[in-house]
């Protein structure tokens, strides 16, 4: 545990020993909390209070467009211009990600879902018959 982590702590179970964080708004429901686990454990302190001041590191500023590039990709019919120089620009950040050593899977998830999905219908038809 990082020092600071170790700091955090102890005020926190100092204000819980003072009864501070009792009866805050949402106390006793999940919190919602950032995936961060493509960032390195190390750097994600810095990260958090980094993305607080409203800076994003290069490598999730790429990130974030690649998610905006793939929604909008998947809602054009595939075919154009405009949908080219998307493909391109998506495969030219996923590139930038990988060297940058981040997992690019995210970009596939739907994929897998319709993968999964069309082998299950395969699966169905083919014990119908």
């Amino acid at each position: 545990m990082s020092i600071l982590d170790e700091w955090a702590e102890r005020h926190i179970e100092k204000a819980l020993q003072k009864g501070e964080l009792s009866s805050l708004k949402g106390e006793g429901q999940p919190l919602i909390l950032d995936d961060n686990s493509h960032v390195p454990e190390s750097l994600r302190a810095s990260y958090h209070l980094l993305k607080n001041a409203g800076f994003l590191p290069p490598e999730m500023q790429d990130r974030k467009e690649a998610l905006s590039l793939a929604e909008i990709l998947s809602t054009l019919n595939g075919t154009g211009i405009k949908n080219e120089s998307l493909q391109k620009r998506l495969a030219l950040l996923e590139l930038k990600l990988q060297q940058a050593g981040l997992d690019t899977q995210f970009l596939h998830a739907d994929y897998a879902t319709q993968l999964t999905e069309k082998l299950a219908n395969h699966k169905k038809e083919t014990e119908q018959k």
